[in-house]
């Protein structure tokens, strides 16, 4: 199938490459000139495991391109894919700006039946006001069809997510549609994994209802973390009681210094927004959010416990990226750590294996390490921020050595207090 994907970041070159592996003719399009020129030229701008082979496989074998040219992939596909980003407004809604221009320029140059399928995160009921907006705009009639069929990518696990998904779903308003989604995925539904076909609208919300629910469940132990650590009791061990129960699970129960990234912060406000907008309560996702954001700034008394006076003292930071595998920084808690610590003086050495190209256009005054012993380097305390798994293993004995004060925070619960504690380390944790 001859396929246009509209937006060539995270979600559209990831969508864009695994499409061209199931065998269909991708055309990926992006307004950024520089941006192109590098994926012709095989270069990722950003970290993904295992996407830049699959890019460069699939351009050798003439199944993906890249171009700045609309016209050219709109007139030459059946399938054209909305992936542009929806970042959250002052207010947080979801902002529409770079779907209504994709659909402008759709609506511009579509001469043929198309199946229009919006990929992007939008608000529920964007696909009947694109279809709406598109039948104004179109300069002559056509047929075409609007379909809802969210992603739901990991950072760090994209490829194999879409390859290997938990479900797909597909949002279509008649069969037709219905039939060409099918068999888009139908080398996907071979291997048993479910797909559910819906209206569009319910379609719209499951992606919304998705990253609401997995955040609420991080900032229910992310608070129950707090009454922990004053009771004596270990959050760890609660998760896995409670994860034991099969109606919960023990998915997304560890307690830490609060998620980041582009979906569950934008995805929570934005549905707050749309709830408050059709006159609905949004209490619980209001304090979904709210707890989050406290939570990224906990670690810093944490810090403060073990060396009350930061200032002009040297503070380590392992891991700047929201979370592992991923080079990305939007909403990382880090931010909120750093800044905070600069804020009371420190001087503050990082290390992250990635994302540090990244961190430098958020950051100031920030000194960054090659290596994770190397931001230890007399540092007074260490405060682990995202949970690599390069930390886990390393030469305890060593880093107690580099270090002027062998003080742990550990914002992930990387390691066993017992076990630091009696390496001579003091140690602090997270509802532990």
């Amino acid at each position: 199938m001859k396929i246009a994907l509209m937006g060539a970041g995270y979600v559209g070159l990831v969508t864009g490459a695994c499409l061209a592996s199931l065998g269909n003719d991708v055309i990926c399009v992006d307004i950024d000139d520089e941006k192109v020129s590098s994926l012709r030229k095989g270069m990722i701008p950003f970290f993904e495991p295992g996407l830049r082979d699959l890019v460069e496989m699939n351009q050798a074998q003439k199944r993906l391109m890249f171009t700045t040219d609309s016209e050219l992939a709109i007139k030459n596909s059946e399938v054209i894919f909305i992936a542009v980003g929806t970042p959250s407004d002052k207010d947080g809604k979801a902002d529409m700006s770079a779907v209504m221009a994709v659909a402008e320029h759709i609506a511009k140059y579509m001469d043929s039946p198309k199946v229009i399928v919006v990929k992007s995160t939008v608000p529920v009921g964007t696909g009947h006001k694109l279809r709406d907006f598109i039948r104004q705009k179109v300069r002559k009639p056509v047929e075409f069809d609007v379909v809802s069929n969210p992603e739901f990518l990991r950072e760090g696990e994209a490829v194999n997510d879409f390859m290997v998904p938990d479900r797909v779903v597909i949002g279509v308003d008649n069969g037709r549609a219905k039939d060409v989604m099918l068999g888009i995925y139908k080398a996907i539904e071979r291997t048993g994994r479910p797909i559910l076909v819906t209206d569009v609208r319910s379609s719209e919300m499951i992606k919304y209802a998705a990253n609401a629910m997995l955040a609420a469940r991080i900032s229910f132990m992310n608070e129950l973390s707090h009454l922990c650590e004053k009771v004596g009791a270990d959050v760890k061990t609660i998760a896995k009681g409670i994860g034991l129960d099969g109606r919960i699970g023990p998915r997304f129960l560890q307690a830490g210094i609060g998620y980041g990234g582009s979906c569950f912060p934008k995805d929570v406000r934005a549905l707050v927004q749309m709830m408050k907008e059709h006159g609905c309560s949004s209490r619980l996702l209001d304090s979904i959010d709210a707890v989050n954001e406290l939570q990224k700034a906990s670690v810093v008394p944490k810090i403060l416990q073990l060396v009350p006076d930061v200032k002009g003292r040297r503070i380590a930071v392992w891991g700047l990226s929201f979370k592992p595998k991923t080079d990305d920084m939007r909403e990382a808690p880090s931010i909120v750590v750093i800044r905070e610590l600069q804020k009371l003086g420190a001087d503050v050495h990082a290390f992250d294996p990635v994302a540090e190209r990244n961190a430098r256009l958020m950051l100031e005054n920030v000194h960054y390490a090659e290596t994770p012993f190397g931001a230890l380097e007399g540092a007074h305390c260490l405060v682990i921020v995202t949970e690599w798994d390069l930390f886990r293993e390393l030469d305890k004995d060593r880093m107690k050595q580099l270090m002027a004060e062998p003080n742990v925070v550990d914002g992930r619960n990387i390691y066993e207090p017992s076990e630091m504690r009696a390496l001579g380390f003091s140690y602090v944790g997270v509802g532990r």
